[in-house]
């Protein structure tokens, strides 16, 4: 049976796209053609009618290229096309819903994506069958592509924070610090699943102490960076500053670990399936909310910069709820009424963390918010997690595990 999805009114993020490229040098009559280059990518329309979507994407810079269909959050991928070598044209069919997105170029296949613009779909609702198996297959690769985008932002970013600190700029170092761990952030739980990487990259010291494990990554270097709020909280232990040789062996380390990350995601046998989707969006939430999480503080106990990564874990999780989001919504009533339930709580959980700052410029230090300001983004959290914990039953049939 087919049910036919919402309208999207009200609910910017609600489109649903099933994509695939071709490898093709021959142009496809009615396509939309882009040309990227190092800084430009540039699409011969800004809007088009719902469906089937054809972009013909020619390569005319001097690096390989990758092009993206973006959701109108500019972080879920619904559509790409990727290795594109210079000179090269590949084409690229979106079967796109109504509604708001973003079309972006990566020239070198790492960084921050290049000339992101806004991108309008019209027209009728498409019909999603809830047991279509391309829907599914779709949904992961979207959400694999993801992952490996946020990855690839993520290496220049940590190899500019690492510069600064083995630099000893700190001024820098520290205004970079919060910056660097937002692409880490939106994917953890998926970085979680490299054994010894995710200590290495993210582990606190209490937690790497415990473990006996040799205590580096971000947080090591947060404690050199804030090496008096270090003092403060541990004052039975004598916290000293790292000398020159100390902080690169740390900040090389670090860079080192960010690399593996991306050399495992972007391996051929990297894969996830729909569960690790569901799954992980409630893991996101979860540390969010863990003792040694962001809501009490404890995330970055010398920085207080725990904001920054509250919001990018509930960015993370929005992207994996919304990969999956037209097939949780065509499961029937009870599926209906969870979307519904979700893009609201999602929307108050990222209004609330608004009124705190943004990434641009800035959230304030943790320390500032005072317990009943804390409770309110506690409430709020749990009235997110909520319905959260049924996506997976939704969605699979089973209970999260």
């Amino acid at each position: 049976m087919k049910l036919t999805v919402a309208p999207l009114a009200g609910v910017a993020l609600a489109a649903f796209a099933l994509s695939g490229c071709v490898s093709n040098t021959t142009s496809e009559a009615g396509a939309l053609t882009v040309s990227s280059s190092a800084d430009e990518c540039k699409v011969s329309a800004d809007t088009a009618e719902s469906g089937n979507i054809s972009f013909e994407v020619t390569n005319d810079g001097d690096k390989v290229t990758e092009f993206y269909v973006l959701g109108s959050d500019g972080l879920r991928i619904v559509g790409e096309v990727e290795n594109i070598a210079p000179g090269i044209t590949r084409n690229l069919t979106v079967q796109a819903q109504p509604g708001e997105y973003f079309t972006a170029c990566k020239p070198g296949m790492v960084g921050d994506d290049v000339d992101k613009n806004a991108f309008t779909v019209t027209g009728k609702a498409i019909e999603i069958d809830p047991e279509d198996a391309k829907a599914v297959e779709t949904a992961v690769a979207n959400y694999v592509s993801y992952t490996q985008a946020q990855v690839a932002e993520l290496v220049p970013n940590v190899q500019e924070f690492a510069d600064a600190y083995k630099a000893g700029d700190d001024a820098k170092a520290r205004e970079l610090f919060p910056i660097a761990r937002i692409n880490y952030e939106r994917i953890e739980p998926t970085a979680e699943q490299f054994g010894d990487l995710d200590p290495k990259i993210d582990y606190r010291k209490p937690g790497a102490e415990a473990e006996g494990l040799e205590f580096t990554g971000f947080h090591r270097i947060e404690m050199d960076l804030w090496l008096d709020e270090a003092m403060k909280n541990y004052p039975d232990e004598k916290v000293t500053a790292l000398d020159e040789a100390g902080r690169a062996k740390v900040g090389d380390q670090l860079v080192a670990d960010v690399k593996a990350l991306y050399e495992k995601v972007h391996a051929d046998d990297f894969a996830l399936s729909l569960g690790d989707i569901t799954n992980g969006a409630i893991g996101l939430l979860d540390e969010v909310a863990a003792p040694d999480g962001k809501l009490p503080g404890e995330e970055n106990e010398f920085a207080h910069t725990d904001l920054y990564d509250f919001y990018a874990n509930v960015e993370g999780a929005e992207v994996a709820y919304l990969n999956v989001r037209d097939i949780a919504e065509a499961k029937g009533e009870d599926g209906k009424k969870l979307v519904a339930d979700l893009d609201q709580q999602f929307k108050a959980m990222k209004d609330l963390l608004a009124t705190y700052g943004d990434y641009d410029q800035g959230f304030v230090f943790y320390d500032t918010v005072k317990q009943p300001q804390r409770n309110e983004l506690g409430a709020a959290l749990n009235a997110l997690s909520e319905p959260m914990s049924k996506l997976t039953h939704t969605v699979l049939g089973v209970d999260a595990e």
